[in-house]
């Protein structure tokens, strides 16, 4: 199983890492999926130049910034729309301020890949849009981990079901 972290990066204070290092260990130790985290793949299918220029073009060279954010989103959109099983998204207040988050929930939605939504925003003040992409919305991420824990099976009881079933 490939999980998808999806959340604020470009308006958050910390790019969006802090809650993706907590989240990734439960997905990788408690139910040992596989995570991709786009906060820390900051390479993704851009150069080395387009990595490390790309955020300063964005005021002095828009059509290469473009260019260069282009990349991401089919990189990050293809990833989601063929190879990832689900999607955890962590929503801020600065989730509203960016397009990335958004998309990637309108299209997991499109491909029936869950999304599992954590927000400390009342649902008055979010997107109905976002929230109706959501399959199951939680208040914090301790429900989230109790939801998955129960709901989703760890590699290694699918692996040995797998196995017994064949003897």
């Amino acid at each position: 199983m490939l999980g998808y972290l999806a959340g604020s990066i470009e308006f958050s204070h910390d790019q969006g890492k802090g809650w993706r290092k907590t989240v990734r260990v439960f997905m990788e130790e408690v139910l040992g999926h596989e995570v991709y985290d786009p906060a820390e793949d900051e390479k993704k299918n851009l150069s080395d130049e387009e990595r490390a220029n790309f955020r300063l073009w964005k005021t002095n060279d828009f059509e290469r910034y473009r260019e260069a954010v282009r990349k991401i989103i089919d990189f990050d959109l293809d990833l989601i729309e063929n190879h990832v099983d689900y999607i955890i998204c962590f929503w801020t207040k600065q989730s509203a301020m960016g397009g990335g988050t958004p998309a990637e929930l309108t299209l997991a939605y499109r491909k029936r890949i869950p999304v599992y939504l954590v927000t400390e925003v009342p649902y008055e003040d979010m997107s109905g849009w976002v929230l109706s992409c959501a399959d199951e919305v939680f208040q914090d991420f301790d429900g989230l981990k109790s939801f998955l824990s129960a709901r989703i099976q760890p590699r290694d009881a699918v692996e040995k079901a797998a196995r017994s079933a064949h003897r």
